[in-house]
């Protein structure tokens, strides 16, 4: 049992891992800007309301073992194109706070395609360039942890679906499969809390894609979606 303390919790994979790691029997304190629905939380969880680029965010790291870090921006092409600086800046300071309070553990969600460019010609052409600054962002939050002395991971998932997890998406080092691009909310919080109680892939970039039947129509369907 581990007191984690979790950033994004209401988000579509920070909801999920509160709900894995309150079954699990973990201890946990949820945060968010501002909750919508404190109500939907897990009995017995904690919930903070907390702003990572403004807020002192060393009182919420009193008591816990671990971090885990859901936050993530909206995939509107406006807020693709001048995203809010939470994956540095909210990173650092989160950061900052848990070596002031004596934290040691960090995980956070980062993305498949900070280093590889995988699916079809018009999801590559069209998706990925325009994540290229939300992309920044998550390589200079990688680089971050690398040197702040505490206990990393950062997960990498491909292209997330909203989904129940499964237990058999792969996960590994790169390279991982050419067709493989999705990941499912579900089984990404599984692997951030595996990460997050069992310490594993400590100082590591782990990658998580699973083989979707519907993958090909769903990524041509993002494709031109961003186009519009």
């Amino acid at each position: 049992m581990r007191r984690i303390l979790v950033f994004g919790a209401e988000g579509a994979t920070g909801r999920r891992l509160v709900q894995q790691a309150a079954a699990a029997g973990h201890v946990l304190r949820a945060s968010e800007r501002l909750f919508r629905d404190r109500a939907a939380l897990p009995d017995a969880v904690e919930a903070v309301e907390a702003d990572v680029l403004s807020d002192d965010l060393r009182p919420l790291m009193r008591g816990m073992d671990a971090v885990v870090s859901c936050l993530g921006v909206p995939n509107d092409p406006r807020t693709l194109i001048d995203p809010p600086p939470l994956y540095v800046e909210g990173t650092a300071r989160i950061v900052e706070a848990m070596q002031a309070e004596g934290v040691p553990r960090i995980v956070v969600m980062s993305a498949a395609f900070v280093a590889v460019s995988r699916g079809p010609v018009l999801f590559r052409r069209a998706v990925i360039p325009s994540l290229t600054r939300v992309l920044d962002q998550m390589r200079g939050m990688e680089a971050l942890l690398r040197v702040s002395g505490l206990d990393w991971t950062a997960v990498r998932p491909g292209w997330l679906m909203d989904a129940e997890a499964t237990g058999d998406a792969w996960v590994g080092a790169e390279p991982f499969p050419e067709h493989l691009i999705r990941a499912r909310t579900g089984d990404v919080a599984a692997l951030l809390l595996d990460c997050a109680a069992r310490d594993a892939w400590l100082g590591q970039t782990p990658f998580i894609v699973r083989d979707e039947p519907d993958a090909e129509e769903g990524n041509l369907k993002v494709a031109l979606e961003m186009l519009a």
